[in-house]
């Protein structure tokens, strides 16, 4: 029977066996998890930079998705906008991940209430936004991205 990858000679096993016994040892040991965890952090700090960017360019348009009882909507977005940013940078650096990770995955669940919002006032929107399918989406979208966040901006056991 094989053994789980924590020594050298496992892990040549991993790099020259079968495929079934890498498969096996990647499955036990998390090692394939841990090969996606860098890309899918980098990634995700290339989207949230990405994102804040619209907080500060297109305030017009971002402002519409903040429900109109709510007080400071245009800080509101510019603040949202520094905390993507932050967190978009802080996911890419080892010593800010996990703490980046939690507040990102904060801010997504603060934000909510705008996409549900967002999702009753559609029709005083344009475009691919105002569609039922994007709000079907979105929602489940939201807690993807929660998951996402925490996942790989948490430290490698």
């Amino acid at each position: 029977m094989l053994s789980v990858a924590t020594n050298y000679d496992d892990r040549l096993l991993l790099e020259t066996g079968t495929l079934e016994s890498r498969l096996y040892i990647m499955k036990n040991t998390g090692i394939a998890a841990a090969k996606l965890k860098k890309p899918a952090r980098i990634t995700l700090g290339i989207v949230f930079m990405f994102a804040s960017i619209f907080h500060f360019t297109a305030t017009d348009v971002e402002i519409q998705l903040v429900p109109p009882f709510l007080p400071w909507r245009r800080a509101a977005i510019y603040i949202t906008g520094v905390f993507e940013l932050l967190g978009g940078i802080g996911v890419l650096i080892p010593r800010f991940q996990v703490v980046a990770g939690r507040g990102l995955a904060a801010l997504l669940v603060a934000i909510f209430p705008a996409n549900i919002y967002h999702t009753f006032a559609r029709k005083r929107f344009q475009g691919p936004t105002r569609s039922p399918i994007y709000h079907i989406l979105r929602w489940p979208m939201q807690g993807l991205l929660v998951w996402w966040a925490l996942w790989c901006s948490g430290k490698d056991k």
